[in-house]
């Protein structure tokens, strides 16, 4: 059973920076590529962030230059670093497996305050 557990969100003034952190069990994680996605209030969940298992990354324009995604195979951890964050950046955030599109954990609420 694929589980995905994500932390780190909170409350920040714009500007801030939080880091979010995701634990996956159920899955050879170290040849898995992972992803952050967000979804805003009342909008549809968007991809923020990507990493293959050979650590190549992507970022959505919106976020490149401000986010960072990185992950520990040790830990089976992924984890976003956001930095210069914005009122628009406000969203529940989650993580995803390459391939296990249908496995989603309980998000991480990150709220941006301007």
């Amino acid at each position: 059973q694929v589980q995905l557990v994500e932390s780190g969100g909170g409350l920040v003034q714009a500007g801030g920076s939080l880091r979010l952190s995701c634990i996956a069990s159920g899955l050879t994680f170290s040849m898995t590529g992972m992803y952050w996605y967000r979804q805003a209030l009342g909008k549809q969940r968007e991809l923020v962030a990507r990493i293959t298992f050979g650590g190549i990354t992507n970022y959505a324009d919106s976020v490149k230059g401000r986010f960072t995604i990185s992950r520990d195979n040790a830990k089976n951890s992924v984890y976003l670093q956001m930095n210069s964050l914005k009122a628009e950046d406000t969203a529940v955030y989650y993580c995803n497996a390459l391939g296990y599109s249908g496995y989603w954990g309980q998000g991480t609420q990150v709220t941006v305050s301007s």
